[in-house]
């Protein structure tokens, strides 16, 4: 039988604690609040769990919660780990239910939200009205764990033979939101709109190869290119910094996308790319010209990747999408990522005198052929450092500077 009474609960003002038996107490603040403390010993160490503030908890509830942490004790288990293992039950119910009430299409528009400050009015409008037009009628009102493999395909099977180029953009644009999802904890598991090990096995590849080629993308005239730069410069975002990486370097998009920490040495000004992560298998190393060390260098690292450009999906890099988006929201949706390549290649050629397999080399094109490779083993990397100095030079120095 307990010492209190609930008369004499609710009429306690004075500060103090007042024990009810078997380590049930109610402690008055001297504030007036009341709790419900309970003390209990668990190998030796004395332990106390608070079971509630009076009047939401009344003394019968108390000591009902009490006998049950003191059976839990009686059984070997700790009380308070017990408590822990179900508010995080508790919580992992509320976010089920809260990712339930959160449809696809909302997530969509967040996400035009929170990336589309750097496109443009129209892009937005244009990236948003694809997912109308081919994806919101199959999964618009689903949640993002509720779309699988069945539900992306029943977006795509219908227009992935006529319009190969649209359904993939599409494709692109449910796997980013679905990668954001994942991130906001809002879905588990593989992302089902992933293309490369997952889609290709089910869509047929030669229809995207073919959208691909009947594709004719300008690449941008090494004239704009500054200018390009000089925008990019001013957004700082994980895109814009692959972006920068990629035209300075003149790298492809995977090395970019794909680039680790441990590859680049900033003091040597060097990028060393390993066989696997090279188009040819063949080790390759990059000079770096000052600005792109400083690009590098400004470059947060999160701790938690091996990445520059860590990300959300499978591959635990940057959406394959994100430097094309970006680029689009900028209103330059008439080039391609490996379009800056030969933009690069025109200027070298064009405005110096550079010879060209040096200039050939900086893009990891060796086309000397196995006679004349066994006699001339240079990589031309002091040469491919003036010249990507001077290409580095040519794109960050103001107009009016220039010559």
């Amino acid at each position: 039988m307990g010492k209190l009474n609930p008369k004499q609960v609710e009429n306690l003002t004075e500060p103090g604690t007042y024990e009810d038996g078997d380590g049930l107490r109610l402690v008055v603040k001297p504030t007036g609040r009341k709790s419900w403390l309970l003390r209990f010993q668990l190998a030796g160490r004395r332990r106390e769990m608070g079971l509630g503030s009076f009047p939401e908890v009344s003394l019968k509830k108390a000591r009902q919660d009490a006998g049950t942490k003191r059976t839990q004790l009686s059984d070997g288990i700790d009380p308070l780990a017990a408590r822990d293992v179900d508010r995080a039950a508790q919580r992992e119910v509320q976010r089920a239910n809260e990712a339930k009430q959160l449809k696809f299409e909302t997530l969509a528009t967040e996400y035009r939200d929170a990336h589309g400050e750097a496109w443009s009015d129209k892009w937005r409008k244009g990236w948003l009205r694809k997912l109308e037009l081919y994806a919101f009628d199959h999964i618009g009102k689903l949640s993002a764990e509720d779309i699988g493999t069945p539900e992306v395909l029943k977006v795509l099977q219908p227009i992935w033979a006529t319009k190969t180029r649209t359904a993939d953009e599409v494709r692109g644009q449910i796997e980013q939101v679905l990668d954001a999802a994942k991130a906001r904890n809002l879905r588990q598991g593989e992302n089902p709109a992933r293309w490369r090990g997952h889609l290709d096995n089910l869509l047929s590849r030669s229809e995207k190869r073919k959208a691909r080629k009947r594709e004719h993308f300008e690449a941008l005239r090494w004239q704009d290119v500054p200018e390009l730069i000089s925008k990019l410069r001013a957004n700082t975002t994980p895109p814009s910094w692959a972006a920068q990486l990629l035209i300075m370097t003149s790298a492809r998009a995977h090395m970019v996308r794909f680039a680790r920490w441990d590859e680049f040495d900033l003091e040597a000004g060097t990028w060393s790319l390993p066989g696997e992560r090279m188009k040819m298998r063949i080790a390759f190393v990059i000079p770096l010209a000052e600005e792109v060390v400083k690009l590098v260098s400004s470059i947060p690292r999160d701790e938690g990747s091996a990445f520059l450009f860590p990300g959300q999906g499978k591959t635990g890099v940057m959406h394959a999408n994100a430097i094309r988006t970006l680029l689009h929201g900028m209103e330059y949706d008439h080039v391609t990522r490996h379009g800056f390549r030969s933009s690069f290649r025109d200027w070298a050629g064009e405005c110096t005198h550079y010879p060209r397999e040096v200039c050939e080399m900086a893009l990891a094109h060796d086309e000397r052929d196995q006679t004349e490779g066994a006699y001339s083993r240079s990589d031309f990397l002091d040469k491919r450092r003036a010249l990507m100095s001077d290409w580095s030079n040519f794109l960050t120095t103001p107009p009016a500077a220039k010559p």
